[in-house]
């Protein structure tokens, strides 16, 4: 079995996404699982910047450092590079689907759906809220990481 690729999407890459990642990548080596993953936006705004000090630090709150993620943007190379590109919400699910190539391999799913009583729902965005915003995201992408492990681990 191949080594499963995570990436995490939402707009800005700079609060959900790089949360996911960081809970993720903490979940997964708590789990003894090699994967490899990374996050992006699907719009450019903040490309090559860190996360947001908010989510860095509520992240850190957590004991996961993501003080060291950069932001990009989503590639058409991101869609076979990848096995799995989780969405944080629907209307970045669409962005993805429709920049996907025709010959995409990566499953593309809404994060949370990988939690039971969770599908079809968003992982809440934090950027215009406060501290209490911020651990709810966390809240979110850290259940949905376990979840992903679970998954991957069978």
């Amino acid at each position: 079995m191949s080594t499963p690729s995570v990436l995490f999407v939402c707009l800005g890459n700079i609060c959900r996404s790089p949360m996911a990642e960081g809970a993720f990548r903490a979940a997964a080596a708590k789990a003894g699982l090699t994967v490899e993953t990374d996050s992006c936006g699907t719009a450019a705004y903040h490309v090559g910047e860190p996360p947001d000090g908010r989510a860095i630090a509520t992240a850190a709150k957590h004991g996961v450092d993501i003080s060291d993620l950069r932001g990009r943007q989503l590639t058409a190379s991101d869609f076979s590079r990848f096995t799995h590109i989780f969405a944080m919400d629907h209307e970045n699910l669409s962005n993805i689907q429709r920049v996907a190539p025709a010959d995409a391999s990566a499953h593309v799913g809404l994060l949370l759906d990988l939690v039971l009583g969770r599908s079809g729902q968003p992982v809440s965005d934090p950027y215009y809220g406060d501290e209490a915003e911020f651990q709810t995201t966390w809240k979110d992408v850290s259940v949905a990481a376990g979840a992903l492990v679970a998954k991957l681990s069978r």
